[in-house]
């Protein structure tokens, strides 16, 4: 709400000057540096085991990261930017919210034509929930479970171009709400930053503390997968011409991002005659969750106990217990209390957008003494961004896929068996964190999860075979668009942030086109998230010179899958057991190169990440 941003906004530099402050108490890095150069003989002499070693030598980094081995006046300088990086941050944050809670498009069902009747009727909803009493009003939002879906299959060019300049364009709607000065004062805070660490670079200093270690490691994955992504959507732009030509029909300068979606869809039915719309009366959320949670249940044990009893911060979220069966039974208790889990899936008001996984308490073994042992005890949330049906809520694939992803983070948190807390869950390198969530996501290909849960949300029909073989059939098509919208991102994110000096009239709307002009950004397709927008960026520090980050992971979880696949069971019980113990369960107490080896083997394979995207 208004009032929380202005607490936020308020607190934000508050909160971040008593953070830096806890890392320049007096005496206290001394300590840890002190056991931080002993860590290796303690280790060897078995006063610690290796969890305690690793405790030793992250905490360290952690407070050398931010500062602690500054001297005063650089610590000044470095809290200083710290909390103005914190201010501007959640300004870039609060301006992109209030753009999408603000724009809107009000049009009517004939408006609507060649759209699906789901989205339809989701239109309609936004319009009640924004107040529109018209009996014939129908508004399409920025949030992107509306607007992707209006893209795609709105036959109405005029409309689609309105939606998509706006979409494109949040962060930047109204002169009061300028992100792009926001995000240069960022940059340049940043670069100082990491002057600061003796790095000329922030992506120097960002990659420092990676799997990929350096941002030369980061662009070889990136330009090799730019190339391959690149001649793929040209392909598919090609096939799109040549759908146009076939039809008789001229598109005025040819194809634009507001037509890529519409006529790949076009295209899809022609060539695979496969219609999404086809398959989302199967994909209810209720189907789709009942799905996520069955493949929890048969890797990892996992049983959700809906708490109608527990009343959750708004109606609309769902509280579970999250029980499994106990190794070994001491006591009559069958199972054992694994987690708390909130599911909060639908858009609303005043919610960031997008999908993200949240803890309210992480998991941990070292309680103090005489602590109930339910603080040991992880509370994870899964959070998305569905526009809420007037009946069933029906998903897209692709949604489907969302919340699978999100549940391999919540996984990551309730699978956690950390001693200390910041070793335990998500809080592992950056390049690692999105192995569990991606990994999750190829369970809802598989044709068993799809046959068993994919029903019909009216009469209960399952999904019908042919319609999962066109699925698989059409499964690539559009892969080059999809890979060419987020590898632009992330080559941008990493050269902006690799730019040594950012000068008085360094202008970053200039240096985007500038730039996606020298890699020869393909016709019909921008950045999936645009600098004005880009909250992995600017909202936060965490994934900025970090984009990448997603990339790296799939070509891990391409290949923990095929450990799967290769035993001719996705729920081997001894693979599961192993992607429990090395992927979810040991958070940041052993190295990530080390935890994939433990896994596979070996060192990763790029091919099975190339094969799955079709890029080979």
């Amino acid at each position: 709400t208004p009032e929380m941003q202005a607490v936020q906004s308020k607190m934000a530099p508050v909160l971040s000057r008593h953070r830096s402050k806890c890392y320049n108490i007096p005496g206290l890095f001394e300590k840890i540096e002190e056991m931080h150069d002993v860590k290796e003989e303690k280790l060897k002499s078995g006063e610690w085991d290796a969890e305690q070693a690793r405790l030793a030598e992250r905490v360290y980094v952690g407070f050398v990261r931010m500062g602690a081995k500054l001297d005063e006046e650089s610590k000044k300088e470095y809290a200083d930017i710290q909390a103005e990086l914190a201010t501007l941050q959640t300004n870039f944050m609060q301006n992109v919210l209030k753009d999408e809670e603000t724009w809107e498009m009000v049009i009517t069902k004939e408006d609507m034509e060649g759209c699906p009747p789901d989205l339809i009727s989701s239109a309609r909803q936004a319009a009640i929930d924004r107040n529109h009493d018209g009996p014939t009003d129908h508004v399409i939002t920025l949030g992107r479970s509306l607007i992707e879906p209006f893209l795609t299959y709105s036959s109405r060019r005029d409309l689609r171009k309105k939606a998509f300049d706006a979409f494109s364009s949040r962060g930047e709607l109204s002169e009061e709400r300028d992100n792009l000065s926001i995000a240069t004062k960022i940059l340049r805070l940043r670069k100082r930053q990491a002057n600061l660490m003796d790095k000329e670079t922030f992506a120097e200093y960002q990659t420092e503390d990676t799997m990929a270690q350096t941002p030369e490691n980061v662009m070889k994955l990136l330009t090799d997968v730019w190339a391959r992504a690149k001649d793929a959507a040209d392909g598919e732009r090609e096939m799109m011409e040549a759908f146009l030509t076939e039809k008789g029909e001229t598109l005025e300068g040819g194809i634009q991002p507001w037509d890529w979606r519409y006529y790949a869809e076009q295209v899809r039915q022609a060539n695979y005659n496969f219609d999404e719309s086809e398959l989302k009366p199967y994909l209810s959320l209720n189907a789709v969750t009942n799905a996520v949670f069955d493949v929890s249940n048969k890797l990892y044990g996992l049983k959700y106990v809906k708490r109608e009893d527990v009343e959750a911060y708004h109606p609309d979220v769902d509280v579970y217990e999250v029980r499994r069966n106990k190794v070994d039974v001491e006591t009559d208790d069958e199972d054992e209390l694994v987690a708390l889990f909130l599911h909060d899936n639908y858009a609303r008001p005043h919610k960031s957008s997008g999908a993200w996984m949240s803890e309210y308490r992480s998991q941990k073994k070292n309680l103090v003494n005489g602590a109930d042992p339910i603080e040991a005890v992880p509370i994870v949330s899964n959070n998305n961004n569905f526009a809420k049906g007037s009946g069933s809520t029906l998903l897209s694939f692709d949604d489907g896929v969302t919340l699978f992803h999100e549940m391999g983070h919540g996984h990551h948190g309730m699978l956690s068996d950390a001693t200390y807390r910041s070793l335990a869950s998500t809080s592992v390198l950056r390049d690692f964190v999105e192995l569990p969530s991606q990994l999750m996501e190829h369970w809802l290909s598989e044709p068993a999860v799809l046959k068993e849960h994919a029903r019909h949300h009216e009469t209960g029909e399952p999904v019908p075979d042919e319609l999962l073989e066109r699925l698989k059939a059409a499964k690539l098509f559009n892969e080059g668009f999809a890979t060419v919208e987020y590898t632009a991102c992330a080559l941008l994110d990493m050269a902006v942030h690799s730019l040594s000096e950012y000068d008085d009239d360094f202008d970053l709307a200039k240096f985007e086109k500038e730039y996606l002009e020298e890699q020869g950004m393909p016709q019909g397709i921008v950045m999936r998230h645009r600098p004005a927008h880009f909250a992995h960026l600017f909202a936060s520090s965490a994934y900025a010179a970090g984009y990448y980050v997603y990339q790296w992971a799939q070509v891990l979880d391409n290949d923990v899958f095929a450990a799967f696949e290769e035993t001719g069971d996705v729920f081997d019980p001894e693979t599961a057991e192993k992607c429990r113990k090395y992927i979810y369960s040991s958070g940041n107490t052993v190295a990530p190169q080390e935890l994939f080896k433990s896994f596979r083997g070996r060192e990763p394979d790029i091919s099975f990440f190339l094969k799955h995207k079709g890029l080979v």
